[in-house]
């Protein structure tokens, strides 16, 4: 019986498991949506969930809690200015988890979990500017050479 089993241990140590939970959350508010196994996704719902909770509070000490779980402070900022501002009106429900059916390899259960609302957001800005700069790299030794003729 699962009498009082409140989560799912993912087969690891308590302190590898906060680690796991830690980086999984840097990596979903860093970019809005992220590809892992069904139970990790299912596992980090609750915690990204709560920590946007309390970016929705915006206090100091709610920031300190936050930075308990997510180390690096560029997302922190990002997650109080950006995200949190986002689900103002919203009281719950933070997340999506879009099931994408078995891994190859090992037959595990692949899912994306993101935040809700930012669909498409974050990987469009990123694609953008690394054609951009691609382009003016290769339009600029065209000019270089056509100005020595």
């Amino acid at each position: 019986m699962r009498h009082r089993k409140a989560f799912n241990k993912l087969n690891r140590t308590a302190s590898h498991r906060k680690a796991l939970m830690s980086n999984l959350a840097t990596q979903l508010f860093m970019h809005k949506k992220i590809k892992t196994t069904a139970p990790k996704a299912k596992a980090l719902r609750p915690v990204a969930e709560r920590l946007i909770t309390f970016a929705k509070k915006g206090t100091l000490a709610a920031r300190r809690h936050v930075l308990r779980t997510v180390k690096d402070k560029a997302v922190v900022k990002e997650l109080f200015e950006e995200i949190a501002p986002t689900f103002e009106s919203r009281q719950g429900g933070y997340t999506r988890i879009i099931k994408l059916g078995q891994r190859a390899g090992d037959g595990a259960e692949i899912a994306f979990i993101e935040l809700v609302g930012f669909e498409g957001v974050k990987k469009s800005k990123k694609q953008k500017t690394k054609k951009e700069s691609g382009k003016k790299k290769e339009a600029e030794p065209v000019e270089e050479s056509g100005a020595e003729e």
